[in-house]
């Protein structure tokens, strides 16, 4: 319902580049200048100017516009889900980005199941880490954020999911770990793999470790490494151990390639949060929330 070229700027001025707007937007890219040039025209200014390498930047104009965009972007969508509930329909756009662990093992069953609900909500899903689904939600590129760790940003207001643990995994054929248990500080004396700087996950192990006076930069860090998967598979194929969250090695310790650690006196138990900006909530991303809680499936 937004303003055709309106929405033509916005996607413009999200990705900064014609040729990725005109594909988004399935029209040609002549016909993405045609309508920023209209709009050029009727504001009597320029938005867009050349920066090097062919690169264009917003001008403060066109960062003025971004904003009136983002916010009537805003208000159709929450316009269109009020008026569809007169008729007791759910409908419009939810844009959701959830951190990777969440995307790759938690979020997608609970997505087919709202989605064979509410059909008429047209639905995204990005995939980050924490730190990148925490930007992409105050950059009004999301509507609501699923995340790990123990992030706190003061323009976000965070709302707990579901629990997860972190446990140390290492792989069924690891030469040089035959023990079932370690004490905290034998973690220095093996290779050991971890997310990549930004991961909520991250935090969280730094944090656990605090108590246990032992900092990331005591540990025997191989390799970081960007996501669950990656690290599992390095696992089958090392001698190294990772902590990683119970519900991405379900399938790994059914098959007898991955086999968890116990470490005394540490447990490293954290909530994942739905994350929205304060202040007047998407009612699409509230409907999500309410249908996604446990209690209320």
């Amino acid at each position: 319902m937004l303003d055709f070229r309106l929405q033509v700027f916005y996607t413009v001025a999200k990705r900064l580049n014609f040729t990725k707007a005109a594909a988004e937007l399935y029209i040609t890219q002549p016909a993405v200048t045609k309508h920023i040039r209209e709009l050029e025209r009727h504001f009597k200014t320029s938005l867009f100017e050349r920066s090097g390498n062919k690169k264009i930047v917003l001008t403060t104009a066109g960062a003025i516009l971004l904003q009136h965009a983002e916010k009537l972007a805003g208000i159709y969508r929450e316009l269109e889900f009020d008026m569809n509930l007169l008729i007791k329909q759910h409908a419009g756009v939810l844009r959701i980005g959830a951190s990777t662990t969440v995307s790759q093992y938690v979020i997608a069953p609970v997505l087919a199941l709202f989605h064979h609900k509410f059909k008429d909500v047209e639905m995204s899903l990005i995939t980050g880490n924490t730190e990148q689904i925490e930007l992409s939600l105050l950059n009004k590129e999301i509507d609501l954020g699923i995340i790990e760790g123990l992030s706190k940003n003061p323009q976000i207001s965070y709302q707990p999911f579901v629990d997860d643990e972190l446990v140390l995994v290492t792989s069924t054929n690891n030469t040089s770990l035959k023990k079932s248990t370690l004490k905290p500080d034998e973690l220095k004396n093996y290779p050991l793999l971890m997310r990549e700087h930004g991961s909520g996950t991250l935090d969280v192990i730094a944090h656990a470790l605090k108590p246990h006076y032992i900092k990331l930069s005591d540990l025997n860090i191989e390799m970081h490494l960007g996501g669950s998967e990656a690290i599992k598979l390095y696992l089958l194929h090392s001698n190294c151990v990772a902590f990683l969250s119970v519900h991405s090695i379900i399938n790994e310790l059914k098959n007898n390639e991955l086999r968890i650690v116990d470490i005394k006196g540490l447990d490293i138990l954290r909530p994942f949060y739905f994350i929205q900006p304060h202040g007047q909530p998407s009612q699409l991303a509230e409907l999500f929330i309410r249908f996604a809680n446990p209690s209320s499936l």
